[in-house]
């Protein structure tokens, strides 16, 4: 009996739960396509026009949403549902001259994650796995990886693990095949799974020593393996015709423009957090329904039982944007007080960061510091940046010096983009060639950033 009465309040509180993760995850204009198509299905939702709101004294800058409040149909007071008409979703204004950074059209395109909700709603699921499964695909980043562990997902969620790993499987199946993977090695595995390929050299090769390609010849991997070197050889063929980054660029939304979530001005010696507004639709629930949810009103109970339900909907849209906006504001107010001398003097004096230590200072979990730094800007007396820039652990030079991870990280970029196809660096090469440029770190962390960068072992990136 326990256990019933924890499930049914489990899906309860998902759908408000999922909303409010989705919209953190979305950039601006994303918000702006999904807070429109409310719009359009909520007869509850009405915009208000410039003009009423450039002659409206009575505009607050916050939209305060109470607390939800469970009773039975037949008990509602439909009263305690009731906004005053000055009441709505108000947001605060961009100051004027800077109005004209954010002109240009945005053509909509299909999206990764647009691509991926699609394919979901094809899929029979019940309720609590569709819901799941929005989850999972909010949290694939534009590379095809996942960006959260399955028990972050298991936490957040309130569900057992085996639910989300089941959702999981159904999605890294999806088109692009091994999209959703959360490490490369899962990722090849399961494209050769698709190819029917689970019984080969090939998948064994990958599932037992994929880390070591890179550092093993092909006379070693045929020893290894058991195997003469002609299987191996034909073996790691295979291995190269599939996809390090199971996106590669087909949802580039480079024909977007790159719109700030959120804009930091100095007004004297402080540096103030604004929301861009500019794009966000202002919403206030409609007075023209008051009539027919009022307690005594001739309305049928079918027709209270929908304007409820859309009520309902509503408040958890207008709750879900105003907590967006209120957690990305302390995010980037924190990330300003242990980032200023960026701020103020330049790019030079950025300092390591770790998510770990924002989410601390703000009382949140890592991951939605996550959901807020990727994929979304903020511009600044300093030019516009993704927000998650301002991350990176620090890494000690032989001049004392410390540089960023992600500094480090673009340097082994630039190395592995200058290497010869036909004899690609080998991590222990790169680690020389960085060690002679005065970067000193292991090895071994060289092929974790490579890892994290998603780029194929030496051997995998070999072109003849």
């Amino acid at each position: 009996m326990k256990l019933g009465l924890h499930l049914k309040q489990s899906l309860a509180l998902a759908p408000q739960l999922i909303q409010s993760l989705k919209m953190l995850q979305m950039p601006v204009m994303k918000l702006e396509q999904t807070i429109r198509m409310e719009l359009a299905t909520n007869p509850l939702l009405e915009e208000i026009e410039v003009l009423e709101q450039e002659t409206d004294e009575n505009v607050e800058p916050e939209f305060d949403v109470a607390e939800e409040v469970e009773k039975d149909k037949e008990d509602v007071d439909w009263d305690e549902f009731l906004y005053d008409d000055e009441e709505g979703y108000k947001v605060r204004e961009h100051r004027e001259q800077s109005e004209e950074i954010f002109e240009g059209s945005a053509t909509r395109t299909a999206t990764l994650y647009d691509h991926l909700l699609e394919q979901l709603s094809f899929l029979k699921l019940s309720k609590e796995e569709h819901l799941i499964g929005e989850y999972i695909v909010g949290n694939v980043a534009p590379d095809g990886y996942l960006t959260i562990s399955v028990p972050e997902m298991a936490s957040e969620l309130d569900v057992e693990p085996e639910m989300i790993e089941k959702v999981l499987a159904m999605i890294q199946r999806f088109d692009p095949v091994g999209v959703a993977s959360r490490d490369l090695r899962e990722s090849l595995l399961i494209q050769l799974r698709e190819k029917d390929m689970e019984d080969t050299l090939a998948y064994r090769i990958v599932d037992e020593h994929i880390n070591e390609l890179d550092r093993k010849s092909l006379l070693q991997i045929s020893k290894m393996m058991g195997v003469s070197a002609e299987k191996a050889q034909a073996a790691m063929a295979i291995i190269k015709t599939l996809s390090p980054k199971p996106v590669q660029g087909r949802f580039d939304s480079g024909a977007m423009p790159v719109v700030p979530d959120l804009i930091v001005e100095r007004i004297g010696d402080e540096f103030v957090v604004f929301h861009n507004d500019a794009y966000i639709p202002r919403l206030r629930i409609n007075a023209s329904y008051r009539g027919l949810i009022k307690r005594g009103s001739s309305s049928s109970q079918d027709t209270k039982k929908y304007i409820r339900q859309k009520l309902e909907q509503a408040r958890w849209l207008l709750n879900s944007i105003n907590q967006r906006r209120s957690t990305m504001i302390r995010v980037m107010e924190a990330i300003i007080e242990r980032q200023r001398e960026f701020f103020e003097k330049g790019a030079a004096f950025l300092k390591p960061l770790i998510m770990e230590e924002i989410a601390q200072k703000v009382e949140m979990n890592v991951a939605t510091i996550s959901r807020v730094s990727n994929g979304k800007y903020v511009q600044t007396p300093l030019g516009v940046y993704e927000i998650k820039y301002f991350f990176n652990s620090g890494i000690s030079r032989a001049d004392g010096e410390d540089m960023s991870k992600r500094s480090v990280k673009q340097r082994i970029e630039e190395i592995i983009a200058s290497e010869p196809q036909e004899k690609p660096f080998s991590d222990q090469e790169i680690y020389r060639r960085l060690n002679e440029e005065g970067i000193k770190l292991a090895r071994r962390t060289v092929t974790k950033y490579r890892e994290e960068l998603k780029i194929q072992p030496a051997r995998l990136r070999k072109r003849v």
